[in-house]
């Protein structure tokens, strides 16, 4: 089409003027191809068909109209309509310079025979008053098609893990804590495990209680184990994280980031052996998100010898946890698995209060993951400056949260993405799911001592 000639000559935005007649599917039709070459040129695509006043001898003509982003409809009008109308959206030309950055064909435009026009000066007095288009405030986690995302993502990680697997010959040995990260790579093994026809029980399962383990997620790691029919290996380590802050002379009720990361080196040190005795491999289980803010112990959680959940972000992890229960595993089980959705997000690496329940909360932290993960996309996926991403955010989340406390997470983030670079640069193999990657092997290349300022 004449539109992938002008894409590649360097053009952002296309206009298609159209006289297009309607007849059944056209629309769909009609809808699929723009997608379609929008995406495939990376472009902006302005789409006006011809309407009513036209003849209808033989044909009708519907006067549709619509505006889109690399595949993503921005504005659509109603058609069939008898009065003008008008339809308008903001298109993100920078968003899709960046798109185009390293793609085959776009590297070097040759503009040839067309002819350069200067429009002047843009005016951005007036940009922040009126955005035309709706920012998506989680956009890993579009309420679109969910059910077939979570499947899609569930069988990505499946596969990653049966072909590991498979060619070493191993089995799995995981650490279950009762929460989110976990309970997502301990079905991804279950599922590996009935794809290649081994008997569940073949699944080493370890839970390690600690000094902040909770009643709750203690039971139902515990019970989802007994549920799902893994091997079960109790292991207790407060008595050895005793013995070890006792050896390197730290005050055992200092509850610092030495009393809190000692727990979870000794958590992977004892996963690592119990790999050694049942020729297993460890399957981690920190997600995107916290590989984002570094929300992991250096060769603690950090390390695994494959990490299943490595490219899926936390507000993801929570709706495929959820279409699991509903829609894979038995009553049981499902209600094990929503009760694991509905607990709070925590490393329970700090005592539990005085009725057993969890007293550390990842989000009072950190922050919110739905914020973190809202920068992540937009800054990983496009290379969005913090102004436009405090902007946009600003946008999607009115109404939720104000400005100041944004801006506050958003610095969070900035300067713990930057800080916590080493961490990644070392970081296990695991499947890339959502289009984006932190792996230093692939998608992201970044030396541990970036500067960044905010």
């Amino acid at each position: 089409p004449p539109s992938s000639c002008h894409a590649t000559a360097g053009v952002h935005v296309i206009a298609h003027p159209s006289a297009e007649i309607e007849i059944l599917m056209t629309d769909r039709y009609r809808s699929g191809r723009i997608r379609q070459q929008s995406a495939g040129t990376m472009t902006g695509y302005i789409h006006a068909s011809a309407g009513f006043g036209e003849s209808t001898q033989d044909n009708v003509y519907a006067g549709a109209a619509s505006v889109w982003e690399n595949g993503e409809v921005l504005a659509e009008n109603e058609r069939f309509r008898t009065e003008p109308s008008i339809i308008t959206a903001d298109i993100d030309i920078e968003k899709l310079e960046n798109i185009r950055k390293g793609k085959p064909g776009f590297s070097s435009c040759d503009y040839g025979a067309y002819t350069r026009i200067s429009l002047g000066e843009a005016n951005t007095t007036d940009f922040e008053a009126e955005l035309c288009r709706k920012v998506e405030p989680h956009p890993f986690a579009s309420e679109e098609d969910m059910d077939y995302r979570c499947r899609e993502i569930l069988d990505i990680q499946v596969e990653g893990l049966v072909r590991r697997i498979e060619r070493i010959g191993s089995k799995a040995v995981i650490g279950i804590s009762g929460g989110l990260d976990s309970t997502l790579a301990l079905l991804v093994c279950v599922l590996a495990a009935d794809r290649l026809g081994y008997h569940r029980s073949q699944i080493i399962g370890v839970t390690m209680p600690g000094f902040g383990t909770s009643n709750r997620t203690y039971t139902n790691a515990i019970t989802l184990m007994e549920q799902l029919g893994v091997s079960i290996h109790e292991i207790p380590i407060r008595e050895m994280a005793t013995q070890h802050l006792n050896d390197i002379g730290h005050d055992i009720n200092t509850h610092d980031i030495t009393y809190e990361n000692a727990q979870a080196r000794i958590r992977t040190l004892v996963l690592m052996d119990m790999a050694n005795k049942y020729n297993g491999i460890v399957v981690g289980t920190g997600d995107m998100s916290e590989l984002a803010l570094g929300w992991a112990t250096y060769c603690g959680d950090q390390m695994s010898m494959y990490g299943v959940n490595a490219g899926v972000p936390k507000t993801l992890v929570r709706y495929i946890v959820q279409y699991a229960a509903e829609n894979i595993f038995g009553e049981e089980t499902r209600k094990i698995l929503l009760d694991i959705v509905d607990t709070p997000v925590s490393p329970e690496l700090l005592p539990t209060d005085e009725q057993g329940n969890i007293a550390q909360i990842t989000e009072d932290k950190v922050g919110p993951y739905e914020l973190h993960d809202f920068f992540l996309y937009y800054f990983l996926r496009y290379g969005f400056t913090r102004e436009k991403i405090a902007f946009m955010a600003g946008i999607a989340f009115e109404g939720v949260y104000e400005q100041e406390v944004i801006d506050h997470w958003l610095n969070v983030f900035m300067r713990r993405f930057f800080t916590q670079q080493f961490k990644r640069s070392c970081m296990p193999d695991g499947p890339k799911v959502v289009g984006v990657s932190l792996s230093p092997r692939g998608d992201w290349r970044m030396p541990s001592d970036a500067n960044f300022s905010y």
